[in-house]
């Protein structure tokens, strides 16, 4: 076909998509779910701005010289940019080597290894903190007990009460976003480089140091961003570990704001600095990761060969053994013996043995009935009502329906630069005084949770639209169906299978979601989460041990779940 004929046909399908545009009868509908986002996501930043800036006299910055001249304050921010920055050192070291392993060699069991990166992954970074607790206590902890009873010694090998081990527990839950980033890349550099290095004599350790690393240096920079940003908002973790230490973080110190009595313009200015940090932080995790000016990633026509490692496999596995023994077996092992056992400390035989903690939690206490409930009902509500708003503002934006569609993008991602407890502080200034008065209820928690989780709904269901073509629609509009009908009939069936992977990722986010919960439950709106940490507070390990327990099966079950129904390997895994 010539290519006037071509032009002619493409000006043909755009002026019958212009024509299908202006004569329907649902853009009431887009334009409102286009107002219902924007709404979700500025209201809360602007009030939280304007409470950090605003006081009796007019604007000031008095809050923020408050904020950047008190010593304490000071301290917490220092103590997060080095526990941040360790985090991101050793996340990238475990996670770029075992990316690497996985997808560059001949490791064994790979698809398990993928498999208990994902097990790391959906663990609650504060339970993985607490059952290190129950491991590394300097009393109590099960392996300074191994270490005395070996060598006879009354002191201890660690203390995860330290910044140190702050650093250390952060890590083993930071290093799946780096797995995840650096095993995407890998997968695409082709082996044709790496075979000249070996054919001109170079090893194979430095071949990978010498071509294969500074091809995935770009990625590898972005997961050290990805793994800051994650430790710098996490709230569980510097709770449980560092506050009976001492140690203040960004988070934790804006959660003393909230203590008797409140200071919310405190809060707002501590937030802000925060927010834009990250802002900061991903706008260069996006520049590092736009430049592909020196890398052979994304290339088709390479073939990809895999490393064999000879000698060096059996230790590359106990090495990867070894990471997911620290994330996974070890706090797993020891919540599993902690929920079985009259007394966690002592060892597990049938004189310790018990079901009460399980009759305790899920008949007898009366807090974790109500959290149980409160955590499916938002789950569930959450995915449910994200998956629907994500979908819709995806399909505005994909099919362009609205004049200036490309900027819903833009609200959609947001709140991926809004640490929970920011989001948090200014869901809190917002809807606790009129026109709308939501806190002391669950749905508070549900605007939260939906907000937060926008990002990753999002981002499932517009690359799934991506990958449908948009003709379908236009025939089935062509024989009367409006847009709304088209998608219901047309391209949702389709999109099937990445909906429902939106679903999933949302659900698992809130029923393990801390850092925004424990500023806006009220007794009445409980969650698990948040139960677990008052727990902590009352020293019930066996109750905190059952519930953890509870979150992860669940975790695991809707991803088995979704596999079964989507046949979708949440795990990934080219091999």
């Amino acid at each position: 076909m010539s290519i006037a004929g071509t032009e002619t046909i493409g000006r043909a399908r755009a002026a019958v998509r212009l024509g299908l545009a202006t004569r329907d009868a649902t853009l009431p509908v887009w334009a409102g779910v286009a107002l219902l986002l924007v709404f979700l996501m500025v209201l809360p930043l602007a009030s939280l701005v304007s409470t950090s800036l605003v006081d009796e006299t007019g604007i000031t910055l008095r809050k923020y010289v408050e904020v950047f001249t008190n010593a304490a304050f000071l301290k917490a921010i220092w103590n997060t940019i080095v526990v941040s920055f360790w985090v991101g050192i050793i996340a990238v070291a475990a996670g770029g080597s075992m990316a690497w392993l996985v997808t560059r060699t001949d490791l064994p069991l790979k698809r398990c290894v993928r498999a208990l990166v994902m097990a790391s992954f959906v663990t609650p970074p504060f339970l993985g903190a607490f059952a290190w607790t129950l491991l590394a206590g300097p009393n109590a902890g099960a392996l300074n007990k191994l270490y005395r009873a070996l060598t006879g010694s009354d002191g201890f090998l660690f203390n995860i009460f330290t910044l140190e081990g702050l650093i250390f527990v952060m890590a083993l839950y930071s290093f799946p976003y780096v797995f995840s980033m650096i095993a995407n890349v890998c997968e695409l550099i082709s082996s044709d480089l790496e075979d000249a290095a070996v054919i001109l004599g170079a090893s194979k350790v430095r071949t990978a140091c010498t071509i294969t690393l500074p091809l995935a240096l770009p990625a590898l920079l972005g997961g050290f961003i990805v793994a800051f940003l994650h430790s710098l908002s996490l709230f569980g973790a510097p709770a449980i570990l560092g506050l009976p230490a001492g140690i203040h973080t960004i988070t934790t110190q804006i959660w003393t704001f909230f203590q008797y009595p409140p200071r919310l313009d405190l809060a707002a200015a501590f937030s802000v600095p925060l927010l834009l940090a990250t802002m900061a932080l991903i706008a260069l995790q996006k520049k590092i990761l736009g430049r592909r000016g020196f890398s052979t990633v994304g290339g088709k026509g390479g073939q990809r060969r895999l490393v064999r490692l000879g000698w060096a496999r059996v230790p590359a596995f106990l090495l990867v053994g070894g990471v997911l023994s620290l994330s996974i077996f070890l706090p797993y092992w020891i919540l599993l013996k902690a929920a079985f056992s009259k007394a966690w400390a002592v060892p597990l035989d049938w004189d310790n043995f018990t079901l009460n903690n399980f009759k305790f939690v899920l008949f007898q206490y009366t807090d974790t009935q109500r959290a149980i409930f409160n955590t499916f009902k938002l789950g569930v509500l959450t995915a449910t009502a994200g998956t629907l708003l994500a979908t819709l503002v995806a399909y505005i934006t994909n099919r362009n329906i609205l004049r200036g569609a490309r900027f819903l993008s833009f609200f959609a991602l947001a709140p991926l630069v809004i640490p929970g407890i920011v989001l948090a502080v200014a869901l809190f200034i917002v809807y606790t005084r009129p026109p709308i008065v939501l806190y002391g209820t669950v749905w508070i928690l549900f605007v939260a949770y939906l907000t937060k989780e926008m990002p990753i709904g999002f981002s499932q269901a517009e690359s799934t639209f991506k990958s449908i073509h948009p003709e379908l629609e236009d025939a089935s509009r062509i024989i009367g169906a409006n847009r709304l009908t088209s998608l219901k009939d047309v391209t949702a069936p389709l999109a099937r299978s990445g909906l429902i992977a939106a679903w999933c990722f949302i659900f698992i986010g809130v029923i393990r979601e801390l850092s925004a919960s424990i500023l806006l439950f009220s007794p009445a709106s409980k969650v698990v989460s948040v139960v677990i940490f008052d727990l902590k507070e009352e020293g019930l390990v066996g109750a905190i041990s059952v519930l953890g327990i509870f979150l992860l099966l669940v975790s695991f079950a809707v991803i088995l779940a979704v596999h079964w129904a989507a046949g979708r390997d949440l795990a990934g895994g080219r091999e």
